[in-house]
């Protein structure tokens, strides 16, 4: 594998609630190549978007990252300071939330959106933010951008709005974009063209991506390494191949079951996760191989 981009080392994530001290990302290691999809995947609740936010630094209050490095290009962005953060954020790493109705603002058109990134990151006003801002849209796919440059997020579809998260987050050119849930809340056909869309601009911008998902099915199409998570760790890493064909870990295999065939009888019902650690394997972890040069922790089966 090429060079680290993003080198993630024994991440450790917390939050403080009247219940105690939740850690929701528990010693979590990953790599990601340049221009590289890399899954993260696991049931709601397992860390997955903990994770995405912790790289660019956007844990809320009670949450702290507490421990680990996550290092860009080989510096660690937990030594950086929230200014130097904010010049990363959307410029070298840009990301897509999981609801693009609540994370445009409803008073800001498209063009609005889209200009305040270019103007922060790339220093572009006026007219030549504007062509920068019609020819994002154009590059996601979006018909008539000229028109849909003056458009309100509440006056496009759902489709459509998530071109427009896409576009604000290509619009200075990243190296890296995280996708948390993108296809969430869409109909299959609309997915399926995000989805081929996220694959023709990693190959044109040359750019990685750090998938999260709970869509197994997406991972099968889209990436080229996975990462599958439960309870805040890392259980098992490898090539999309070795996990659809050998998977090692009986967390993963149950996942796996529960995706529904298209050979499946009429009416079956979907198999669900059954495996879940005993107190005495959620305490201890074992440090195994799964991939290659790649360790990760992970539970011991069985017990």
């Amino acid at each position: 594998m090429a060079e680290p981009l993003l080198s993630v080392r024994d991440l450790q994530t917390q939050f403080n609630t009247d219940d105690g001290v939740v850690t929701a990302v528990d010693h979590v290691s990953f790599d990601l190549a340049p221009r590289e999809i890399l899954g993260v995947v696991g049931e709601s609740g397992s860390g997955k978007s903990v994770t995405s936010l912790s790289v660019l630094r956007l844990v809320a209050n009670p949450g702290k990252i507490v421990g680990g490095q996550i290092l860009w290009k080989g510096e660690d962005l937990l030594k950086k300071t929230e200014a130097q953060m904010r010049a990363i954020r959307g410029d070298d790493i840009a990301m897509i939330f999981q609801e693009p109705m609540t994370s445009l603002n409803p008073l800001y058109t498209v063009g609005n959106h889209i200009e305040e990134a270019l103007a922060l990151h790339q220093g572009l006003h006026g007219q030549a933010a504007r062509e920068r801002a019609i020819q994002a849209l154009e590059e996601v796919g979006i018909r008539e951008a000229p028109a849909r440059y003056s458009s309100y997020p509440h006056q496009l579809s759902g489709g459509m709005r998530q071109r427009v998260m896409i576009a604000v987050a290509l619009s200075c050119n990243p190296d890296l974009l995280i996708a948390d849930e993108p296809t969430t809340a869409l109909d299959v056909t609309v997915q399926a063209r995000i989805l081929d869309l996220m694959l023709r601009l990693r190959t044109e911008k040359e750019m990685a991506i750090l998938l999260i998902t709970h869509n197994m099915g997406i991972v099968a199409k889209l990436c080229d390494r996975v990462v599958v998570m439960h309870r805040g760790k890392i259980v098992e890493a490898a090539t999309v191949n070795d996990i659809f064909a050998q998977p090692r870990h009986p967390y993963t295999r149950d996942l796996l079951k529960s995706i529904p065939t298209l050979d499946s009888a009429p009416k079956t019902r979907l198999a669900t996760v059954q495996w879940h650690p005993t107190p005495q394997q959620d305490a201890h972890s074992n440090l195994v191989e799964v991939a290659p040069g790649h360790r990760v922790s992970a539970w011991v089966a069985g017990g």
